[in-house]
């Protein structure tokens, strides 16, 4: 996977200084459900976070006859899940700025 070679190169140059790691966004998912609009090849999964805040992300093909529910449910939660690292970067923007101060 992508993330874990990025992670790897992060590892390996050194760089310690505090960030957010793939290990650190899965700690704030709580739950994921999934929905398949009836008729459709459209797939929504929302997370919730530890904090009950929910993020949804989506997926679709442009052909029913290529509609696999398994992939499908990959890519939205893939969606959703980029969706959590710029709330979580937030997160630790401002706890280092509060330690500044």
């Amino acid at each position: 996977m992508i993330n874990d070679i990025i992670e790897q190169k992060i590892i390996d140059a050194g760089l310690t200084f505090p960030r957010i790691s793939v290990n650190d966004i899965d700690k704030f998912i709580k739950s994921t459900d999934y929905y398949i609009f009836p008729n459709s090849t459209m797939t929504v999964c929302m997370i919730t976070m530890t904090n009950d805040f929910s993020i949804i992300g989506e997926s679709a093909c442009a052909s029913t006859e290529n509609f696999n529910e398994e992939i499908g449910r990959e890519i939205a939660y893939n969606n959703a899940k980029e969706k959590i690292w710029p709330l979580v970067g937030f997160l630790l923007r401002e706890k280092l700025y509060n330690a500044k101060r």
